[in-house]
């Protein structure tokens, strides 16, 4: 008998995964859940695994592991795929494949499974990173192998004697402590408005307050360490963030998505602190950082977000990309306040001691220490080529 070591989500798929794996495999299945900051009942959760025929059940805290090694980077790189979406479902996948491949070696089991589809971007993710970590082990994915509808698990279940409340919701559901995404039912119709019931972390930025809410955000090293002068962990930064986001309706999130496997997808998303912490860092680093580096480092920020989504946690170019990344957030630190009103969120100020603005040099007032003559000497050289050009080739 084979030893299989299953992510474990506690959903219709990865419990039908159990049953289907003793079947099809005739392995024992181990299932691991891992803690990233979903609204989950754990011991639910593994009273189901046990339920479903797993022979053993872990529960794997990694709250702080994600926010400290995964958000943070994300933060620093401003990471936002397509320009829309901030990596919330995407950041927390390698992370889950590290500790799941982690108990596999340490349960000596010879392959590892997933309750990923065959048509969307977490199989990537998950196969990727797991045979990366774990080169000899099988990936299994038994969503992709059987093909069967939601109705057809539920009857597999109760076939092989497993009850399984089913979730009364229309949508699909992953969330974290960076975001929550919300996929199916109406909204595989991209013209159809999403309802308010498929939000939970965000209200209607009509039913909003109707006055602002302001918060000010300090950095150091890029990273968020303080929210309204208040120093703590970024765990509970973000945490707090999501719900006052939440609450002016900030971090709703409706595009059209490019899938990895090249599936155009309509995605839903509540992205709260994610929203307010990727501007503010922006921003902070606008106020600290040469021209030269921002523009470049948009440049990496693209990439880093794509490789992200794109599954390839494990390439080296992620890393080589994070240490050009970590070495511009050596002098990004500050204060960012910023403004939430009914949905939107507007940055209304910031200082810092390392403030590239000079006042000084910026000023229209009789206090301003910039020499105005010296820009026609700067104009002139900077234009040179172009002149020379346009003079060249004025009759050609």
């Amino acid at each position: 008998m084979g030893k299989t070591v299953l992510a474990y989500s506690g959903g219709l798929d990865t419990t039908t995964c159990i049953a289907w794996i003793k079947e099809k495999y005739g392995n024992e299945v181990i299932t691991v859940t891992v803690d990233v900051g979903q609204q989950e009942d754990f011991k639910e959760i593994e009273e189901r695994a046990y339920m479903a025929g797993s022979s053993k059940h872990y529960f794997v805290d990694a709250k702080d592991e994600f926010a400290n090694d995964y958000i943070a980077m994300a933060i620093k790189a401003n990471a936002m795929y397509e320009g829309k979406y901030p990596l919330s479902t995407s950041l927390a996948r390698p992370l889950i494949a590290k500790k799941v491949v982690e108990i596999a070696l340490r349960e000596n089991a010879d392959s590892v499974a997933h309750g990923s589809t065959g048509k969307g971007n977490d199989q990537v993710r998950f196969d990727v990173t797991i045979r990366a970590l774990y080169p000899q082990v099988k990936v299994i994915a038994p969503v992709r192998e059987w093909n069967m509808s939601r109705d057809e698990e539920l009857k597999y279940l109760i076939s092989k004697g497993i009850p399984y409340k089913p979730s009364r919701g229309e949508f699909s559901i992953d969330e974290n402590l960076w975001g929550r995404s919300i996929e199916s039912g109406r909204l595989e119709d991209p013209w159809v408005e999403p309802p308010e019931e498929a939000f939970a972390w965000t209200v209607s930025p009509e039913k909003a307050p109707d006055r602002p809410e302001y918060v000010e955000i300090y950095f150091e090293n890029g990273i968020p360490v303080s929210l309204n002068g208040d120093r703590m962990n970024l765990v509970d930064l973000i945490k707090h963030l999501n719900i006052v986001g939440g609450r002016n309706g900030v971090g709703r999130v409706d595009h059209i998505e490019d899938r990895v496997v090249g599936i155009k997808s309509r995605e839903v998303y509540e992205v709260p602190a994610a929203t307010i912490l990727i501007e503010a860092h922006r921003d902070i680093e606008k106020l600290t950082l040469p021209k030269s580096i921002l523009r470049f480092k948009g440049l990496i920020e693209e990439q880093w977000s794509y490789m992200i989504y794109d599954g390839l946690w494990a390439d080296p170019l992620r890393e080589a990309l994070e240490a050009f990344i970590n070495e511009t957030q050596k002098h990004v630190e500050g204060s960012v306040r910023l403004k939430l009103y009914k949905g939107g969120l507007r940055v209304v100020g910031r200082k810092s001691s390392r403030s590239l603005y000079k006042n000084e040099l910026s000023t229209y007032a009789s206090t301003s220490t910039f020499d105005q003559k010296q820009a026609i000497g700067f104009i002139n050289l900077f234009a040179l080529q172009t002149l020379v050009y346009r003079e060249v080739n004025s009759n050609a």
